[in-house]
C-alpha cells in the first residue's frame, strides 16, 4: 500500500549522510535565525537551493557557504553552540524540513527536554 506519510528517523538518517550547503552571514559564521526559543542553522541540499532562497531574500544568489555533512552540524555544530538549536532545510523550497533539537535528531546533550508544563531544561 503507498503511503506519503514520511518516516521521521529514515529522513533524519538520509539527511545525516547528505552534503549540504550552509550560508554564512557577514562575520563567517553560520548564517542563523532565532525563533521560538531555538537557533536554526540554514541549510540547503544543493547551491541551486541556496540561491533561491537568496534572491527570495533579496540577497542576490551569491553568498559565501561551507558545505557539509549533516552528522557534523547535528553532532558537532549544534552541541558546539550551547543554546537550544536545530536544522531548518531547505527553507523557501517545495518541501522545507526543520530538525529540532530533540533526543535522536542531535546528541542528548544538545537536546531540548520540554517538561508537561511546558518548561524547557
Amino acid at each position: 500500500m503507498y503511503t506519503n506519510e514520511v518516516e521521521p528517523a529514515e529522513v533524519v538518517g538520509a539527511f545525516r549522510r547528505a552534503l549540504v550547503v550552509v550560508p554564512l552571514d557577514e562575520r563567517g559564521g553560520l548564517w542563523t535565525v532565532p525563533y521560538g526559543g531555538v537557533w536554526w542553522i540554514h541549510a540547503f541540499c544543493d547551491e541551486a537551493a541556496l540561491a533561491r532562497f537568496a534572491a527570495a531574500k533579496s540577497h542576490g544568489t551569491e553568498w559565501d557557504y561551507v558545505t557539509t555533512f549533516g552528522a557534523r552540524l547535528l553532532d558537532v555544530v549544534v552541541p558546539a553552540v550551547g543554546e537550544p538549536t536545530g536544522v531548518a532545510l531547505d527553507l523557501g523550497g517545495d518541501t522545507p524540513f526543520f530538525l529540532p533539537p530533540v533526543a535522536g535528531v542531535v546528541p542528548d546533550a544538545a537536546a531540548v527536554v520540554t517538561t508537561a508544563g511546558g518548561d524547557k531544561r
